[in-house]
């Protein structure tokens, strides 16, 4: 298989990739996200996933790469990166004794220009959290890079019983769609 370029500086994303043997290089995108879509949470991820890959493609011709959007929402509200630990603190709380989902556009953007795009959706059921625990996760600085405020795969997976659906979605790469993609482009 040959190497891609992966439009993202997420570290969780890199290690996905090496997880399932895809070479890569990553050139992070400096496309502009947008914040909202009329037709919800999933066209949202996947159009800025579309956007990053295409802003690097267009320095990379011929080049095969992959972009990726996480996006968490809650009865129609989005949640993304907290600016701070009052505002993941915010979030865990409405998060605490619920589900949620998360979604993860991926696009792929082929040797060709032609581009790609997938998304896969996982529900995530939070345990109930006192205060105290929700502030003592925030105290370990986990959450603050984190769409929702949250890792699956660190300190979080002691108050969630139940995912359904990708676990690497929720990590923030769903890995049978990214092969999936790669598959109908030609590169696995």
């Amino acid at each position: 298989m040959e190497s891609i370029i992966l439009a993202s500086g997420s570290p969780r994303r890199q290690e996905l990739l090496q997880q399932i043997g895809v070479s890569f290089v990553v050139v992070k995108s400096d496309a502009e996200e947008i914040l909202d879509h009329a037709d919800g949470p999933r066209a949202l991820a996947v159009e800025n996933a579309r956007r990053k890959a295409l802003a690097v493609a267009k320095t990379h011709p011929g080049r095969l790469v992959l972009g990726a959007d996480t996006v968490v929402f809650q009865d129609g509200e989005v949640y993304g990166k907290p600016k701070d630990a009052a505002e993941a603190c915010a979030m865990l709380r409405r998060f605490a004794g619920r589900r949620h989902a998360v979604v993860t556009g991926v696009a792929l953007v082929s040797r060709d220009g032609t581009c790609r795009t997938d998304a896969a959706e996982t529900n995530v059921c939070f345990a109930d959290m006192t205060d105290e625990e929700i502030a003592a996760y925030v105290a370990t600085g986990e959450p603050m890079d984190k769409a929702g405020a949250y890792a699956v795969q660190g300190r979080a997976a002691a108050f969630i019983p139940r995912i359904e659906g990708s676990f690497s979605n929720v990590v923030g790469l769903p890995l049978y769609e990214v092969v999936t993609l790669l598959k109908a482009a030609g590169a696995m």
